[in-house]
């Protein structure tokens, strides 16, 4: 799939790295981690993990919660 010239069928560094970050904060809280999924329609990583917690990664390696 392209989306504006770019091939978002990979994450992009930014985000492979920021994902490994949070993934290893969450872990080392104990926080489990259920899903990791890169949404193919915007090219965004999405963690869910814990009770209630879900995380966007964007492109550009920036994060929010939902």
């Amino acid at each position: 799939m392209v989306y504006g010239n770019e091939d978002i069928d990979l994450p992009s560094g930014e985000q492979g790295i920021r994902c490994v970050i949070l993934c290893q904060s969450l872990t080392n809280t104990f926080t489990p981690i259920y899903v990791v999924r890169l949404d193919e329609r915007t090219g965004n990583v999405f963690i869910l993990a814990g009770d209630n917690i879900e995380i966007e990664i964007y492109r550009n390696g920036l994060w929010r919660f939902l």
